[in-house]
């Protein structure tokens, strides 16, 4: 799952049913399990409800038990839907969270991910995993264009 949000630009009304709506925001997620699996097996999962991607707005209710479960570009969670989203665990399930925090296309003090690190800190069971440009594994340029921006973040500070 992961939140239906923008980066920077607002889209507006999108045509179509409600998985037509959220495909945009869920793509992501579809091209990262294709590199992984194929096309033919990820349809095939879905279709037998292996595998199932919703909008994170679409999780209040559910008791998700026997599950791996993975919230994608968590920094655009706000606190609500954080903590929504943790409480949805159910008995033998694991949650994988994922978010950048230099990402966040919400206000940033609206950030669920940034919060949650505060609020779950030191609780057993629950671990804080941090990557840096050295873990980026896409075109080689993206690690220095990430240096960049920190640098400039960084000299904008002082």
């Amino acid at each position: 799952t992961r939140p239906a949000v923008e980066a920077g630009e607002k889209l507006g009304f999108l045509p179509g049913d409600l998985m037509e709506k959220v495909e945009p925001y869920l793509r992501p997620l579809y091209d990262a399990i294709i590199d992984i699996t194929s096309p033919d097996k990820f349809n095939s999962y879905r279709e037998r409800g292996i595998i199932e991607i919703v909008p994170l707005a679409y999780m209040r209710g559910r008791t998700l038990n026997n599950s791996f479960i993975i919230l994608d570009e968590a920094q655009n969670a706000t606190y609500q839907q954080m903590k929504m989203f943790l409480t949805r665990l159910g008995f033998n399930s694991k949650a994988i969270i994922t978010g950048d925090i230099t990402q966040v296309d919400i206000e940033i003090e609206k950030s669920g991910l940034i919060e949650c690190q505060k609020i779950l800190k030191g609780i057993p069971g629950i671990e804080f995993v941090y990557l840096d440009e050295s873990d980026v594994v896409r075109h080689p340029l993206v690690k220095k264009i990430i240096k960049a921006y920190e640098e400039y973040e960084r000299s904008r500070k002082t």
